[in-house]
């Protein structure tokens, strides 16, 4: 097993969506070598990335050990390459394509509570939703 991992995603734990994906990822995660961070987590310090939480919000953020922070649809081709499913977002970074998904994220990102309400089996309640999926 990794100690430090390779890569840390920065995730919204009150987002539903980003929740499930986050899950989906711990379980292919058996290296260790992506590491997970809830930005709304109460000892989650954003300033000790040079960002506020308002920029880690807006759109999803990851870092690699040497401090270089990724955000974007980059990000989620990092997490998936480090537990080893690359393959699966080769075809967003495609030059065609990839202003298309890059644009596709910005709107999820944009939009991804009111989707994930929109989504929930239960009314949503003290910032968390659960999905019916």
């Amino acid at each position: 097993m990794i100690t430090q991992p390779e890569f840390i995603l920065f995730y919204d734990g009150q987002c539903p969506i980003c929740r499930r994906e986050v899950a989906w990822l711990k379980r292919k995660n058996q290296n260790g070598r992506l590491g997970f961070q809830d930005i709304n987590a109460v000892e989650f310090k954003p300033e000790a990335y040079a960002k506020t939480l308002a920029e880690l919000m807006a759109e999803i953020h990851g870092v690699y050990p040497d401090g270089t922070i990724i955000k974007g649809m980059d990000v989620f081709v990092a997490a998936y390459r480090t537990v080893g499913l690359d393959w699966l977002l080769a075809p967003t970074r495609w030059p065609v394509v990839r202003q298309l998904f890059d644009g596709l994220y910005f709107l999820f990102a944009r939009y991804r509570r009111s989707i994930g309400r929109l989504l929930a089996t239960t009314p949503c309640q003290d910032g968390r939703c659960d999905l019916h999926m």
